[in-house]
């Protein structure tokens, strides 16, 4: 009977609690208008889902479980259904406005008119050239590296990989490597001041009469940004024949077991001390685990240099990436030379600030706990993907598209899914848990709902 009786508080609480949120919501489209009721909506929503989350019980009845855990996209549908109404809503708020009304008594013209001298959107534009021009300061003072800094970059970097790629040769592993390419952001022109990013490109050399490539929807993964890769005429070719038989799991070669060989190597076989001495830096490989990476600290930059070793089948190229059990097989494909070309050659042919977008929303997303898990590469395709549908991007607008960017990004986050501009089979997100993107759509939507965008992004 307590049991009963608390449970009926209960629901009388959370019956008292959507009774609330109703009169507020109601009451806030006639206070705020409906774009501000629109936002309150979404604050409302994403607060009350992680209310219900944080006070269910563990031995809460199904049905009351069922009640209560309400998608994050259906809650996001409920907001899009009050966005998209907004606009007929503004027309038949503002046609009796603006056609003459017979009715009422007669009024001094005066009254009603709004001064010559304020233009009607003034205060939105004042808006918008705030963010616009925080924005611009932001790209000035945190993202713009003069062309001497990347320079030396690009000629450090360069160094390192030369050194690197005479020990692979001489004194490790005794693999066949082709020689190490450079790649990242750094070499495309692609930086912040925070650190330069280069990937040293590490292609394998696979005999093609033993190693077969299996494409990811052809495996138990179904998914088409990855594949595997097969030995092949054992019956012929004895295990051993091949130098990378060594790193097989399961009759397929390991990207994981892979790079595990190649950490080592990194961080206790290069003597980088003598290495930086010679170069006048200091290199220091990373300790954080399953990370092929290189911290250099010159006097005049910051290198962030990754080691990717790649194996290129079928005119694609696949990136050896670490992998949890029991998928340690795999290897992604990756799109970068692509999304690099294509967004340069956007902006090149409209002078176009796409690149600029980019580096803010990436400069800004790594410093933030749950909007780090979107990668540049991420971005990059929600900008190309809006490019089909706002094709021009000039300096001026740089405000208000990098604002659709977000937009456009919280919509492919209430899905669960953001398709590769490339091959639309691929899902970007799918690396990503559920609770995951959660976090990062609810934090996102709290950031476009603030009275100030540059405040919501931490400018």
């Amino acid at each position: 009977m307590a049991t009963y009786a608390g449970k009926q508080g209960k629901r009388q609480d959370e019956s008292s609690l959507g009774s609330l949120v109703d009169l507020v919501l109601a009451n806030a489209r006639v206070v705020l208008g409906v774009s501000g009721a629109a936002v309150l909506a979404l604050a409302t929503l994403a607060v009350k889902r992680f209310i219900d989350r944080a006070t269910s019980p563990p031995g809460e009845d199904e049905d009351d479980m069922k009640a209560k855990q309400k998608s994050l996209e259906e809650s996001w549908q409920e907001l899009s259904l009050i966005k998209g109404g907004s606009k007929a809503q503004r027309q038949d708020v503002e046609e009796p406005l603006l056609s003459p009304v017979t009715a009422a008594p007669a009024q001094d013209t005066k009254d009603l008119a709004l001064p010559s001298r304020v233009p009607l959107g003034q205060s939105k534009s004042l808006l918008c050239l705030t963010l616009q021009e925080k924005l611009l300061s932001f790209y000035r003072d945190h993202i713009y590296v003069s062309e001497a800094e990347k320079a030396v970059g690009k000629q450090l970097a360069e160094e390192i990989r030369v050194e690197l790629q005479t020990f692979l040769k001489n004194k490790s592993l005794d693999l066949p490597f082709e020689n190490i390419s450079l790649s990242g952001y750094l070499c495309d022109d692609l930086v912040g001041q925070h650190q330069l990013e280069v990937v040293f490109h590490l292609p394998l050399v696979l005999e093609d009469h033993l190693w077969h490539f299996i494409r990811g929807e052809e495996t138990l993964m179904d998914n088409s940004w990855y594949g595997m890769i097969k030995r092949s005429g054992l019956e012929y070719f004895t295990r051993g024949s091949s130098p990378w038989d060594k790193f097989i799991v399961g009759g397929y070669l390991s990207s994981n077991s892979i790079n595990d060989a190649l950490l080592k190597t990194l961080v206790g076989s290069v003597n980088w001390p003598v290495i930086g001495s010679l170069l006048e830096c200091i290199i220091r490989p990373s300790m954080a685990p399953r990370e092929l990476k290189l911290e250099v600290r010159h006097e005049q930059v910051l290198l962030d240099i990754t080691l990717c070793p790649i194996v290129e089948m079928e005119g694609k190229v696949f990136l050896a990436t670490f992998s949890g059990e029991p998928v340690e097989n795999l290897w992604q494909q990756s799109f970068y030379a692509a999304e690099v070309s294509k967004l340069k050659e956007l902006d090149a042919g409209d002078g176009g600030i796409r690149q600029c977008c980019l580096l803010i929303l990436k400069a800004t997303f790594e410093k933030h706990p749950f909007w780090s898990r979107i990668t540049g590469s991420d971005l990059t395709h929600v900008i190309l993907h809006l490019s089909l549908t706002e094709p021009d991007w000039p300096e001026a607008m740089l405000a208000v598209r990098l604002q659709q960017v977000l937009e456009e990004l919280v919509q492919y986050l209430a899905k669960g899914s953001l398709p590769c501009f490339f091959d639309d089979r691929v899902d970007l997100l799918s690396h990503l848990l559920p609770e995951e993107i959660d976090e990062i759509g609810c934090t996102l939507y709290e950031a476009l709902a603030a009275p100030n965008l540059a405040d919501g992004l931490g400018l």
